[in-house]
C-alpha cells in the first residue's frame, strides 16, 4: 500500500543520511591512518549521495528541502571521535549501521535505488572495522586492518554511563531510606559517605577480579596455543590459512600468509592468538587495576551526588536537596544513553529520572516504615 503522504519519512531519511555522513567526516577527520581515513571519507560521500536523493524526492513533491543539519547525538559523537579517536565510537556506529539498512527495506523507493544494499554494506565494512578478526575483509583492506586492535570503546562509554548510574541510585536510595527513618543528621550523612565507599570498593573489587581472572584465562590459552604451535606447526598453519580464506582471501594468498607468519615463531604465536582465539597478547583483557579504579571513581563520581547536600542542610530541605540534585543527574544521564539508543533526549531522561524516584520514593517508605516500628 502506497505512503500516502511520505514526506515525513523522506524528512526522517534525510536526517538519517546526513547524521551519518556528519559521522563519517569526523572520523576521516581523526583518522591517522591514510588508508582508513580515505574509507571513512568515502563512506561520508556516500551518505551525502543517499541524503540528495532524499531531498529530491522532497522537491519534487513541492515540499522544502530540510536543513539538513546533523542532530545533537551526531554532533556529540563527532566531537567524542575528533577528540578521543574514531575507535571510541566506532562500536556505536557499527551497531548503528547493522539496524539502519532494515529501515530501507520496507520503503519501495529505497528499494528500487539498491540503498538497502548499500546501506547492508557499509554495515559489512564498519563490522571488519570493529572486529576485524571475526572476517569480512578481503584483500587490501585486510592489509589496512591487520594489527588494529579490537575496540571496546562504545561499550566502555556505556559501561561508564551505567557505572555512575549505579553509584547514583543506589546511593540516593540508601540516603532516602535512613532520612524516612528519621535518623540524625550526622548519621543520614555518614551513612551517605559510608554507602558510597562501601558501593565503590565492592565495585572496583569486583571488576579487579573479573578482569584479571580473564587474563589468566587468556593466558592458559595462549600457553596451550604455544604448545600446539611447537608440537603441531603444519596443522597450525593449515588453521590460518582458512581463517584469512573465510575472511575473503584466495586460497594461494592466503597461504602465502600463513606460511610467513608461521615462519617467525613470535609472530605466529601473537596471530594465532588475535585470529584463532581472539586475544591480543599484548593487552590481554586490559590492565586488572585500572579497570577497577576506573569502576570505583565511576561509582563514587554517582554516588556523592546524594550526599553533596548533606554537608550543608539537614531535615526535611536535605532530603528535598538531594532528591532535586540527584534528579538532575539522573535526566542527565539518561540523555547521555540517547548515544547509543537513539532516542530522544526528553523521553530517555524522563524515563531515567522516573526510575531513579522510584527507587528512592520506595526506600523513603521503607525507612519510614522501619523506623517507627523500632523507636
Amino acid at each position: 500500500m502506497a505512503d500516502p503522504n511520505p514526506v515525513k519519512r523522506y524528512r526522517a531519511n534525510v536526517q538519517d543520511e546526513v547524521d551519518s555522513a556528519s559521522l563519517y567526516r569526523a572520523m576521516s577527520d581523526a583518522e591517522a591512518n591514510p588508508q582508513l581515513k580515505e574509507v571513512y571519507s568515502r563512506l561520508a560521500q556516500v551518505e551525502e549521495a543517499h541524503a540528495e536523493f532524499w531531498k529530491k524526492r522532497l522537491a519534487a513533491l513541492g515540499a522544502a528541502d530540510p536543513r539538513g543539519r546533523p542532530s545533537w547525538r551526531s554532533r556529540t559523537l563527532g566531537w567524542m571521535a575528533r577528540r578521543f579517536g574514531p575507535q571510541t565510537v566506532l562500536p556505536i556506529i557499527n551497531s548503528m549501521e547493522r539496524t539502519g539498512g532494515a529501515t530501507y527495506d520496507a520503503q519501495p523507493e529505497a528499494v528500487l535505488a539498491g540503498l538497502p544494499a548499500a546501506e547492508r554494506s557499509h554495515a559489512r565494512i564498519m563490522q571488519a572495522m570493529a572486529e576485524p578478526r571475526k572476517g569480512g575483509v578481503s584483500g587490501g583492506n585486510l592489509a589496512r586492518i591487520e594489527g588494529r586492535h579490537r575496540t571496546g570503546g562504545g561499550n566502555s562509554l556505556r559501561a561508564a554511563v551505567l557505572g555512575a548510574n549505579d553509584g547514583l541510585v543506589s546511593n540516593l536510595s540508601l540516603v532516602t531510606g535512613v532520612i524516612g527513618a528519621d535518623l540524625s543528621a550526622h548519621s543520614v550523612l555518614m551513612t551517605g559517605i559510608a554507602g558510597l565507599l562501601a558501593g565503590a570498593c565492592s565495585m572496583g573489587m569486583g571488576e579487579w577480579l573479573s578482569v584479571n581472572s580473564a587474563r589468566e584465562f587468556y593466558q592458559a590459552q595462549i600457553a596451550t596455543e604455544a604448545d600446539e604451535l611447537a608440537e603441531f606447526p603444519e596443522e597450525e598453519k593449515q588453521e590460518l590459512m582458512l581463517i584469512y580464506q573465510a575472511k575473503g582471501l584466495p586460497e594461494q594468498q592466503a597461504k602465502a600468509l600463513a606460511d610467513r607468519i608461521i615462519g617467525n615463531p613470535d609472530t605466529a604465536l601473537q596471530t594465532l592468538a588475535r585470529e584463532e582465539l581472539g586475544i591480543d597478547p599484548e593487552e590481554l583483557g586490559g590492565s586488572a587495576w585500572s579497570a577497577a579504579g576506573t569502576s570505583f571513581l565511576l561509582f563514587a563520581a554517582g554516588a556523592i551526588v546524594p550526599v553533596i547536600p548533606l554537608f550543608f542542610v539537614d531535615g526535611p530541605r536535605a532530603a528535598i536537596y538531594s532528591a532535586v540534585l540527584s534528579g538532575i543527574a539522573m535526566f542527565i544521564i539518561g540523555a547521555g544513553t540517547t548515544l547509543f539508543t537513539g532516542r530522544g533526549i526528553l523521553v530517555s531522561g524522563l524515563r531515567q529520572l522516573a526510575i531513579g524516584i522510584a527507587a528512592a520514593a520506595i526506600t523513603f517508605g521503607l525507612g519510614r516504615l522501619i523506623g517507627v516500628a523500632v523507636s
